[in-house]
């Protein structure tokens, strides 16, 4: 399930943070955005439904104040899950190809379907890489080595997995695999 797949430690790439009211994802891709590693991030997201914060203006928000200038960031704030996250951020996305940038996905080191989501929504973005932070629910950290220990997180963890195999199965979310180091 883990999503980890980092870009080269000297690879610029195009950063899209799917959308969550957590704040971790933004600290990662700031501190990427002043290692010159992040030129362009797309923040997506709309209302979340937990908070009602509109995920994407929240997250250009965050970055600003982290010193991430608007000209690096683009925002998503319509989307209502993971594909729409994609489908709403296709002009960027592509963007972002054109100029000869990657695609890195940002999310929860579990949250398969990002990278099922861009693969099936954006079938030529050839190679691509993910960053991946681990969340908090119920106060508790879901780590990779303590998520079965966790009510929320085992819950969490195993839905996703069973909707990303019963939508592979399906066809509606195309196969990834990660080989040398890259999701394609």
């Amino acid at each position: 399930m883990d999503i980890e797949a980092p870009p080269p430690s000297e690879e610029p790439t195009a950063h899209v943070v799917f959308g969550t009211n957590q704040v971790q994802p933004i600290d990662l891709v700031a501190e990427r955005y002043h290692q010159g590693l992040a030129p362009l991030i797309i923040a997506t997201g709309g209302v979340n439904r937990h908070t009602g914060i509109v995920e994407g203006r929240w997250f250009h928000e965050l970055l600003s104040l982290r010193g991430v200038p608007d000209q690096a960031i683009r925002v998503e704030d319509r989307s209502s899950d993971t594909e729409q996250n994609v489908e709403f951020s296709l002009a960027f996305i592509r963007e972002a190809l054109s100029s000869g940038l990657a695609i890195t996905a940002v999310s929860k080191w579990y949250h398969r379907r990002t990278l099922h989501a861009l693969k099936t929504r954006v079938p030529e973005i050839g190679a691509f890489y993910g960053l991946s932070w681990e969340p908090v629910y119920a106060g508790r950290l879901v780590t990779r080595a303590e998520w079965p220990r966790i009510p929320d997180g085992e819950r969490r963890v195993v839905r996703e997995w069973d909707e990303v195999r019963r939508r592979v199965a399906d066809g509606s979310l195309q196969p990834v695999q990660k080989l040398n180091g890259v999701w394609s």
